[in-house]
């Protein structure tokens, strides 16, 4: 899932048509997971053609802005250096929901706050007190998902495990893009760096000797449904909340992905998280969630929101 930007002014309260924008949204993002655990192709491939697909739709967009020209060498940079990192996420995220269930993978990438908490307060930011607390709840989660796990199997575990560094390159990728969009609009941005994801997995897969075509049509049939479920009703609708919306409260409403991801799990993959994940899960929400909204805050000039990006 990606919350790209906040617009800058005054936030106002929920209305209904957002309501049902972030509804929507959150079905779309929470398909995302089930959607890469069905699938069968080789994940850089899968997130090339999902990234490639996701930069052609919004480029006729970002073109009719007409930045291009106008685009400082800081904000290329920057741009190109957040669409490296948004694969990478990608990478972990794709291996996570292979190796893991949807459940503790999601959950677990959603520790994303947390390392952009600690960025700041590398940065020398002051970090509230209660953003300490979130994670450290956090933390009690983490242990809690991956102790049961790895009572399950090694393999679990690892999963587990990328799924953590792809909330912490998930942190990186929002932190590089806040400094472009200030200045960038998200529509001019998201173009450039879903591009740079593409051609960044692309060049993973050529000495893979993986095919980027030759695949049955139930997966493309997969990769589609991530552009329009994940990438369009997703992350569009949650652009479009955050024009209006305080972004501390879109972040924590997009927390939801992971029940909704757990849920169409169950459906459409029969898992069945065992019970002992369930209160690590809980926990680990309920502590990234009170990173998230006082991160927000605390970001001030860093950024415009916390971005979440699956």
């Amino acid at each position: 899932m990606s919350m790209n930007r906040a617009a800058q002014g005054r936030k106002r309260p929920i209305g209904g048509g957002d309501l049902t924008r972030l509804a929507i949204g959150i079905i779309g993002i929470g398909t995302s997971g089930p959607l890469i655990a069905l699938g069968a192709m080789a994940v850089p491939v899968a997130i090339f053609w999902r990234n490639l697909g996701g930069s052609l739709l919004t480029l006729p967009f970002a073109l009719a802005k007409g930045e291009w020209r106008s685009l400082t060498r800081k904000s290329w940079s920057w741009s190109i250096l957040a669409g490296v990192f948004l694969a990478l996420h990608f990478i972990c995220f794709f291996y996570s929901m292979r190796l893991t269930s949807v459940a503790s993978g999601t959950a677990l990438t959603a520790t994303q706050p947390i390392f952009v908490a600690l960025w700041l307060r590398y940065k020398g930011r002051v970090v509230d007190r209660r953003v300490w607390v979130g994670m450290a709840i956090s933390m009690v989660g983490v242990l809690i998902i991956t102790g049961v796990d790895w009572s399950l199997s090694t393999r679990s575990l690892t999963g587990d495990l990328i799924a953590l560094l792809g909330g912490a390159l998930a942190g990186a990728y929002v932190t590089a893009g806040s400094h472009v969009q200030k200045v960038v609009s998200t529509t001019t941005y998201t173009a450039i760096c879903y591009l740079v994801c593409a051609l960044t997995c692309l060049i993973v897969v050529i000495p893979s000797g993986a095919s980027l075509f030759d695949y049955p049509r139930e997966e493309w049939l997969l990769i589609l449904g991530l552009i329009v479920g994940a990438q369009l009703l997703g992350h569009t609708l949650f652009n479009q909340v955050l024009v209006r919306v305080n972004p501390a409260v879109v972040s924590l409403i997009v927390f939801f992905e992971v029940p909704v991801g757990a849920l169409l799990a169950f459906w459409w993959l029969g898992q069945v998280p065992p019970a002992g994940i369930i209160p690590g899960i809980a926990l680990l929400i309920f502590g990234s969630a009170l990173v998230a909204s006082r991160t927000s805050q605390l970001q001030g000039d860093e950024r415009d929101g916390v971005a979440h990006e699956n």
